[in-house]
């Protein structure tokens, strides 16, 4: 079964009671059901909060000595039927960090990220917070909350009712409620707002709503399923700065899915990529982009070329590497040693560079300069870049990016014209992978 046929319960997760939370068995709609008919119930008429008041999200009670990562998950494992959606996932998150699972359409991401709210059970495996397992806690027992996709608001709920929903639940008084939803309309900025409902606002303002929700309760985790996926360029750039500004601002854990690399790159202080229900690399951005540990990550983040070649020998920390597109190519040794015979050599377009005779001969040989001759058969201007098509005398393509560092075209290439591409060593990537 694919992750998107999961069934989902698109309930605000960490702001119903616990009668309103089925097992992840029940069906989505009996959940959506019930939560509509208590919602539809004006306040005035809920029957009086119990003695027991719970003013913000459920603590985990933390184990003691505990000294590990604020959230960790260890052979986490989930099967629909045959299927692994999730396969022995392990891996530690910190207190107050950004952190991205990135992947691709159906690699498990949104399935784990569902594990840690609560509303799928593991087969395998823990998942610990602050040191307890809360892998089998119902999720509005869990100090964690979830901003859905789809955002989940309530159509007949103003903007302020959406806020509150999940406080007026949990029983705090009218007064400690209208303090919070004030509080988090500011923080969200939708002021002079707060009377409107959802069909009145525009897409950047819903979500918004939906996360001054989920932001409410103060939960010691902060769930983002693809939060920004229905704006368009322009507004989701702005809201990813507004989103970073607002995490460091409260010091709080966010975990957010994408399938965007840009995203993820720009938001996330570590990124995990996930592919086939396998954590397959957990870096910072950089280290991602520079430094991938296989080929398949190399083309998921960002562009590459790519040419696959025979490694000849190692000398002065080089190595020389025979490939069929690109004839002799010199790379710098990786930090990890190089094991096998047949690798690929990777470099990002932006390493390489256009000129109409290349650069000059090094007769000490020190830079060691790899050089390729071609035709430009494509050429796109971005603004900020430009990007060529060069179609080698091997027949190959590569792609090279240009900065538009002039406002006139003087350093532009035309179609059909021949050029040198040149990089270093030290441009190269040695994949074994």
């Amino acid at each position: 079964m694919a992750e998107d046929d999961v069934p989902k319960i698109e309930a605000p997760a960490g702001e119903v009671k616990a009668e309103a939370v089925p097992p992840p068995s029940v069906a989505p709609e009996a959940v959506a059901e019930q939560i509509l008919s208590q919602a539809a119930t004006p306040p005035e008429a809920a029957p009086p909060p119990p003695a027991q008041v719970i003013q913000e999200s459920v603590p985990v009670a933390q184990t003691p000595l505990w000294d590990g990562p604020l959230l960790r998950i260890e052979g986490v494992v989930k099967k629909f039927g045959g299927f692994r959606a999730v396969d022995a996932v392990s891996l530690d998150i910190r207190a107050g960090e950004f952190f991205a699972l990135l992947g691709p359409s159906g690699c498990g991401k949104t399935t784990l990220l569902r594990m840690l709210a609560g509303f799928e059970t593991p087969d395998e495996g823990r998942i610990l917070l602050d040191g307890r397992d809360i892998a089998h806690v119902m999720p509005h027992e869990r100090p964690i909350n979830m901003m859905f996709q789809s955002y989940a608001l309530f159509p007949h709920l103003t903007v302020r009712d959406n806020i509150a929903f999940g406080l007026k639940r949990a029983g705090m008084t009218r007064a400690d409620v209208d303090t919070r939803v004030a509080e988090m309309v500011a923080l969200v900025k939708l002021g002079g707002l707060e009377k409107r409902k959802p069909d009145q606002l525009s897409g950047g303002q819903r979500q918004r709503v939906a996360l001054a929700r989920s932001l409410a309760r103060r939960p010691q985790v902060l769930l983002l399923d693809e939060p920004l996926a229905a704006l368009d360029k322009k507004l989701r750039e702005s809201t990813q700065l507004e989103l970073m500004e607002l995490q460091r601002r409260l010091g709080m854990t966010f975990i957010i899915v994408t399938h965007d690399q840009e995203e993820a790159m720009t938001v996330a202080s570590r990124i995990g990529v996930m592919d086939a229900g396998r954590l397959d690399q957990v870096a910072s951005p950089r280290e991602l982009y520079e430094a991938p540990l296989s080929r398949w990550i190399a083309e998921f983040i960002g562009d590459i070329n790519l040419f696959d070649g025979q490694v000849e020998s190692h000398e002065n920390n080089r190595i020389t590497i025979a490939t069929r597109d690109a004839g002799t190519v010199i790379v710098a040794e990786p930090r990890q040693p190089v094991t096998k015979a047949t690798v690929s050599v990777a470099i990002r377009p932006e390493k390489v560079k256009l000129s109409r005779r290349g650069p000059a001969t090094d007769p000490t040989k020190a830079l060691a300069i790899n050089r390729l001759e071609g035709v430009v058969t494509d050429v796109s201007y971005l603004g900020g870049l430009t990007t060529y098509k060069i179609k080698l005398d091997s027949g190959a393509t590569l792609r090279s990016s240009m900065a538009n560092t002039a406002r006139i075209d003087i350093d532009a290439y035309s179609l059909s014209q021949r050029v040198v591409a040149w990089f270093t060593p030290d441009d190269c990537m040695v994949l074994e992978q």
